[in-house]
């Protein structure tokens, strides 16, 4: 089979976000040559556009691979409808024009055999060219968007401890249907920072955030925690809430052990979300997992507890702009946090079992990250997305920046963390 690119790249006087807000529409008839358009969902919950047009009795269907509002681009792949088309992904991304207004550029690869993949080439020209003029004319007359509604109001929660070996405690929403979505803290963490997400995922699906071993009220183990004990705490949870399937939220070492359970138990999944990291150390040298390990050992082994240390950690998570009332949260989670516990976590952190395999994520994927984060910064976040993307076999992957954020992201900027959450766990659900 030969392969081809085509791209084509036009401007609009219209801003960015005008152009945005009407390209970003997958499932809009806003291209001139689309007759009818439904949208459907897979069974994963991935968005398809089901499209005829028009003077063709053909029904098209494009799955939607990526999307980034924060990145103004989407990626979608063909599923049906072009004679063939042994592979055919597109990609639409929009950015600011250099002399003002926009620029688009729509660009698909295209794998077909000859002479059939010239023709499939000259026909995606000419549409992406008639889409480019619709997409400027109908920003250009299009108000700007509207500004988003309220959130729903907050779910309540109560306490549970899931007794074995070790203890369990968790802060849970009622019983409800759908998922349950399980939160996963950082090590700086604890259950507590997830509690604004807890409120608005209360509304959707059910909803708990687990103190990690030896934080709050979960026990540390009889031995030192491996990524494996993690997932059998995880596995202990969902059996005891009686859930079928899970969608993980993780921050930082909580999305590191998310993946590491992703890559054991895909079945399981509906859904992943990981926040301000994802790889861990699964992919640094020893040298680097060794040096990372003792930098943090050494106030510990001087004597210090995480209260000690905990003012300088803060510099580094929070953003520039953090309110008062965050960095006071997470001095307090990151002083609550016991020596050995601490401990615990870097050893477990710093002896990863191996790469991750991303072609085993079979389940939808949300990828955030704070435009101000120092540990886990956009370019690294988003290199990473793009590799699940490349990688996965039925990619459906979101990636998002948060903007004035750094690492603790969803206390820093909760609403706008809640609501992109919120419009994915909705489409699993749908």
């Amino acid at each position: 089979m030969a392969r081809e690119t085509v791209e084509v790249i036009g401007a609009s006087a219209a801003s960015p976000e005008a152009v945005w807000c009407i390209a970003s529409d997958f499932c809009g008839a806003w291209h001139p040559a689309i007759a009818t358009i439904h949208a459907e969902r897979d069974e994963r919950g991935a968005l398809v556009r089901a499209f005829t047009v028009d003077g063709e009795d053909t029904v098209y269907r494009e799955q939607l691979t990526w999307l980034s509002d924060s990145d103004r681009t989407l990626a979608y792949t063909h599923l049906q409808g072009i004679v063939g088309a042994e592979a055919y992904d597109g990609r639409i991304a929009i950015s600011a024009g250099d002399g003002g207004g926009s620029s688009v550029r729509w660009s698909a690869r295209v794998e077909a055999a000859s002479p059939r993949l010239q023709v499939i080439c000259e026909g995606t020209k000419a549409i992406f060219e008639a889409g480019i003029a619709a997409l400027s004319e109908t920003a250009l007359a299009t108000r700007a968007a509207e500004q988003p509604g309220p959130l729903p109001a907050p779910a309540a929660t109560r306490d549970i401890v899931i007794d074995g070996d070790p203890r369990l405690a968790l802060t849970a929403t009622p019983d409800g249907d759908g998922p349950l979505c399980l939160f996963l803290h950082g090590i700086g963490g604890s259950r507590g920072n997830w509690l604004p997400q807890l409120g608005a995922v209360g509304g959707v699906t059910r909803a708990a955030a687990l103190d990690l071993r030896g934080y709050g009220g979960s026990a540390l183990g009889r031995h030192p925690s491996t990524v494996e004990d993690y997932c059998d705490d995880i596995l202990r949870v969902k059996e005891d809430l009686g859930a079928d399937r899970l969608v993980l939220v993780g921050l930082s070492y909580g999305s590191w052990i998310a993946t590491s359970f992703a890559m054991r138990h895909p079945g399981m999944l509906a859904g992943l979300v990981l926040s301000g990291g994802c790889t861990g150390m699964s992919e640094a040298s020893l040298e680097e997992r060794e040096a990372f390990r003792v930098s943090r050992k050494v106030p510990l082994d001087a004597g210090q507890t995480p209260a000690d240390f905990a003012p300088a950690v803060v510099k580094v998570l929070a953003g520039p702009n953090a309110s008062d009332a965050v960095k006071k949260q997470l001095l307090n989670s990151m002083a609550e946090i016991p020596a050995a516990t601490y401990r615990d976590a870097l050893v477990c952190f710093t002896n990863p079992s191996g790469r991750f395999d991303f072609s085993r994520l079979t389940m939808p994927v949300l990828m955030m990250t704070g435009e101000h984060d120092r540990l886990a910064p956009p370019t690294e976040i988003r290199g990473v997305a793009e590799r699940i993307l490349a990688q996965a076999a039925r990619p459906n992957v979101r990636y998002e920046t948060i903007a004035d954020a750094g690492h603790v992201c969803n206390l820093e900027q909760p609403d706008a963390y809640n609501r992109i959450l919120l419009e994915f766990l909705s489409g699993l659900a749908a």
